[in-house]
C-alpha cells in the first residue's frame, strides 16, 4: 500500500499494514493491553518517554498552527497517564497493541479499518473548516492546522482523535496504523514500528510496511 506523505517540516512517518488472524471480535490472540504494558515490556531500543518526548510530540502537532493541549492533547499522553491510573481497559486487540506501543514510546499512533476507508492515502495539514465526528456520540473535532491522516473522503486520523467513521470494529480484518513520529526524534518511530510489528507477527498477525511516497 502506497501513503503519499505532503511535505512537512517535522514528520517522520511509519506506517504498516495488518492482516488480522481472523475478525476483532475472535480476538485478541495474546493482544491484551495488560499483558503488552509494564516494566520491560516495551522495546529495547526505544527509550522511555520523558518531557523532551512530550514537548517534540506537541511541537509536531504546533507546526501547521494547531493548538494541542486541553482536550486536543495528543491521544499518547491520555494513554500514559491512563494506563497506570487502571483507567484505561481493554478495547480490542488491534486498538489495545496501539495503545500498548504508545504508552511504551510517548509516540501517538492512528489505526483505521483499510476496508471503510477509501484509498488512495496521503498525510497532510488539515485546512480551514476541516472537522470530523470521532466517536459514537457523534462529538466532532476541529482539524484545522493538524496534520491528518486523509483518505479519498477527506482526514480520517489523527494523532489526537481517529474518525468514527474508519474505526475498527467487531469485523475488522485489515488495518493501517501511521506511526506520528518527529525528525526532532530522529529514528523513534521506526525503532517502534520494528517492535510493535513484532508483537502482531507473534499472534498471528501478517503485516507489511506501507510504501511512502513524498510528494
Amino acid at each position: 500500500m502506497q501513503l503519499t506523505v505532503e511535505p512537512h517540516a517535522l514528520f517522520e512517518p511509519f506506517a504498516f499494514v495488518t492482516e488480522l488472524p481472523g475478525p476483532l471480535a475472535e480476538g485478541p490472540w495474546g493482544l491484551e493491553l495488560p499483558a503488552l504494558v509494564g516494566d520491560g515490556k516495551g522495546p529495547t531500543d526505544v527509550p522511555a518517554p520523558d518531557d523532551e518526548v512530550k514537548t517534540k510530540v506537541r511541537a509536531l502537532l504546533r507546526a501547521g498552527g494547531f493548538k494541542p493541549a486541553g482536550r486536543n492533547k495528543p491521544a499518547s499522553e491520555y494513554v500514559r497517564n491512563a494506563v497506570p491510573a487502571g483507567k484505561l481497559g481493554a478495547i480490542n486487540a488491534a486498538v489495545d497493541a496501539c495503545n500498548a506501543a504508545s504508552y511504551h514510546s510517548g509516540l501517538p499512533i492512528s489505526v483505521v479499518d483499510i476496508d471503510l476507508a477509501r484509498e488512495p492515502f496521503r498525510t497532510a495539514v488539515a485546512p480551514e473548516g476541516s472537522r470530523y465526528v470521532f466517536n459514537r456520540s457523534e462529538q466532532v473535532i476541529e482539524l484545522a492546522g493538524l496534520l491528518c491522516l486523509c483518505d479519498a473522503e477527506g482526514p480520517c486520523a489523527n494523532a489526537v482523535k481517529d474518525c468514527q467513521r474508519t474505526k475498527t470494529n467487531d469485523a475488522t480484518r485489515r488495518t493501517l496504523t501511521v506511526i506520528w513520529g518527529t525528525n526532532e526524534l530522529p529514528g523513534r518511530a521506526a525503532a517502534l514500528g520494528a517492535w510493535y510489528r513484532g508483537v502482531l507477527e507473534a499472534a498471528g498477525a501478517r503485516t507489511e510496511a506501507a510504501e511512502l511516497v513524498r510528494s
